[in-house]
């Protein structure tokens, strides 16, 4: 491990211009590419104390054994030669932005005599032209069979087409009419290119006119008494609108965007990503990756954020992620990184495979849920690439808002299953148990886990939670929730405090069982029997619900809330629990009275499950909350309705669940509530609508 220390530049020899600098490693390969409006602000920040950096930062640093740097006039040019670089190094430290090839598209081989259209997965090739992707291929195929009665494309491969045209006998496309049949000579070269130049056409966004080519040419037919062409030409009409509803309308006619959104936590982000063209979604993908500082692929999942000028607030999903890395500048940064590797990326591709319209990759208008830092320099770079202008913009009403609302939801469903996969996988689980027992030097694996958290709005309605998992999954028939006491004075409670109450409240229970069983045991005078064991009902004899001590018991914070719930189990003589704290900004692992936190890799699968388990214990805790509080303002406000007891204010509150519900409602609605009447429910309405 080098100490960046020995390859820090001489005071004053950075230039503070804009430009793009590239870390080595001892062996002279690049593992890092990064591009500043300031190249001495940004490589100081480097050489700072190194314990300070984030975890990806500090590994790459101390990997490196060398930078240098390369000043440019512009920072759209730093942008250019940034994408450049990465592209020619595929340094370690940053993200590749690859095709995702589980998604399919529609080609058409255009460098063929007799261009072929199929359904395709994997790179793309020059000569080829591409639409999509497309979420299933089976919408593809569902589509394309429309298509081809209005656009008798060739679709058979090579090995067919050449056996057809030997035999001088079309295949069954030939004779039900979806295929021209050039095998046979049907139509000719040129007339087989036309109709699939029409094809191209129509799927690029250019419907209106062949619809209406097709419509004169029946009306001419009609006029001209052919009506058995003119039927036909009202079918491929009508199959033509019927392939057009297939892709719903979201955005006026002639709108060309893409619409981007991200799902993040402490581990992973989501990313999704809808092509709107002429105000239709033409085509979806998305990626799931880790956010690590190693080497990504996207054939596996996704983009991820790994500059190191990145602040990493550590907020999953349950805990506004969004609002998190929002704040924290994580967001801007992901942008950033997608759109200039994305479409460069795409842009290569494209160039690679003879698709000579850049219209087709860049749209006029790319919608994101953050500007980057430099979005001038970016949107003019993305204007580069297409040709002409494009707006990068976030969208603020309307129906384009409405949009990228769905997006969003699509990434975060994305990250969702994910997780559920993740957590479903039985070997990843197994895994994780063995990584938390060899990185916190546990006995045995921590079969049984369970986590508390704590939930307040500035000092006040707090409120705890316990989870439970056992062999890496949630048991929710064992979850608990606690009101915690309210420090007297000011009215408030410290999460420290907190901890050690529900740890008290939780571990007093079972050293009160344990105690009951040993007195049973020495008043009998014999070996413990089964009923006398604190796990076991005596009136039963099955096992209790919650009665089993946990093999690692998990604090939500760090040093000082981890060292109070120790304290207090050292107070109640339990000894064989394992208490760690997680940290959020880091995902740091805290051990009782250690000075320094326990560091897990990024990608493990153990800080995979303390992570999952930790963001569930803050849901349980945050639902309770939520219900607390809003039943305490709900009684509040209703205090003042006159003649309206406890016992109907409860029956009120647990009725319609909320203070929002209960204003929505009706008078007839709240009658429905037994005890309540005509008068009591328009008193209700008054109090409520005075809040």
């Amino acid at each position: 491990m080098a100490d960046p220390a020995t390859y820090r530049p001489a005071p004053g020899t950075i230039p503070v211009e804009p430009g793009v600098y590239k870390f080595r490693d001892k062996f002279g390969q690049v593992i890092y590419v990064g591009k500043a409006k300031s190249l001495r602000q940004r490589l100081n920040s480097y050489f700072a104390d190194v314990a300070g950096l984030h975890p990806r930062t500090r590994q790459m640093v101390t990997t490196a054994a060398g930078v240098e740097w390369t000043v440019v006039s512009t920072e759209v040019e730093a942008l250019q030669l940034e994408y450049n670089w990465i592209k020619e190094f595929d340094p370690r430290f940053n993200v590749r932005y690859r095709d995702d090839k589980s998604y399919p598209v529609l080609a058409v081989s255009l460098d063929e005599e007799y261009p072929r259209v199929f359904v395709y997965r994997g790179a793309r090739k020059k000569g080829v032209r591409y639409f999509g992707p497309y979420a299933h291929a089976w919408a593809i195929r569902e589509t394309l069979d429309l298509l081809l009665r209005v656009f008798p494309v060739r679709t058979c491969s090579a090995g067919v087409f050449k056996r057809h045209s030997q035999i001088g006998r079309p295949c069954l496309l030939g004779y039900i009419d979806k295929c021209s049949a050039p095998c046979i000579g049907r139509v000719t070269a040129a007339e087989h290119r036309q109709i699939v130049d029409d094809f191209c056409d129509f799927l690029a966004g250019k419907t209106d006119r062949l619809v209406k080519q097709l419509e004169r040419r029946m009306h001419e037919a009609a006029d001209e008494l052919d009506f058995e062409l003119a039927a036909r030409l009202r079918d491929d009409v009508q199959a033509l609108k019927r392939a057009l509803e297939k892709q719903a309308v979201v955005l006026g006619t002639g709108t060309d965007a893409d619409v981007i959104d991200f799902a993040v936590d402490e581990l992973e982000v989501a990313v999704q990503i809808f092509h709107v063209r002429d105000g239709r979604v033409r085509g979806q993908r998305g990626w799931v990756v880790d956010k690590s500082g190693d080497a990504l692929d996207l054939d596996r999942s996704g983009p991820e954020a790994s500059l190191p000028a990145l602040a990493d607030e550590g907020s999953g999903p349950g805990r506004n992620g969004r609002d998190a890395v929002e704040s924290g500048g994580e967001l801007p940064a992901l942008v950033e990184q997608f759109l200039t590797q994305f479409y460069g990326e795409q842009t290569t591709v494209a160039a690679q495979s003879g698709d000579e319209q850049p219209g087709t990759v860049v749209p006029r208008e790319v919608l994101v849920p953050a500007l980057p830092n430099d979005h001038e320099q970016v949107q003019q770079w993305l204007s580069d690439l297409r040709g002409s202008a494009v707006q990068l913009r976030v969208p603020q009403r309307g129906d384009k808002k409405a949009l990228a609302e769905t997006v969003q939801r699509n990434a975060q469903e994305a990250l969702a299953q994910h997780k559920l996969k993740r957590a479903g996988d039985l070997t990843a689980r197994s895994a994780a148990l063995q990584e938390l027992q060899d990185a916190l030097d546990l006995d045995s694996a921590p079969l049984r886990i369970e986590c508390v958290d704590i939930s307040h709005v500035q000092g006040t309605d707090v409120v705890a939670s316990l989870v439970v998992f056992e062999d890496g999954l949630a048991r929710k028939s064992e979850y608990r929730h606690y009101t915690i006491k309210e420090a007297a004075g000011d009215g408030r409670s410290d999460d420290v405090g907190s901890i050690a109450e529900v740890t008290r409240r939780r571990f007093g229970k079972l050293r009160r069982d344990l105690d009951a069983a040993e007195a049973a045991d020495l008043e009998s005078g014999s070996e413990p029997i089964e009923s006398s064991l604190p796990g076991i009902d005596p009136r039963t004899g099955k096992p209790r619900r919650f009665a089993y001590p946990p093999n690692l018991y998990v604090v939500d914070g760090g040093a000082p809330q981890v060292n109070a719930a120790a304290e207090v189990l050292d107070e109640l003589g339990i000894t064989d629990v394992a208490v760690i704290g997680l940290a959020k900004r880091l995902e740091e692992v805290w051990i009782p009275n250690e000075p320094d936190p326990v560091i897990m890799p990024r990608t493990s699968e153990a800080l995979y499950l303390l992570q999952r388990v930790r963001d569930e214990a803050h849901r349980f805790a945050i639902t309770f909350h939520r219900s607390k509080r809003s039943r305490r303002m709900t009684e509040s406000v209703l205090d003042s309705v006159p003649g309206l007891g406890s016992a109907r204010r409860t029956a009120l509150v647990t009725h319609f669940g909320s203070v929002a519900k209960l204003k929505q409602a009706t008078v007839e609605q709240i009658t429905e509530v037994p005890g309540i009447g005509v008068a009591t429910a328009k008193a209700v309405l008054a109090a409520l609508q005075q809040q």
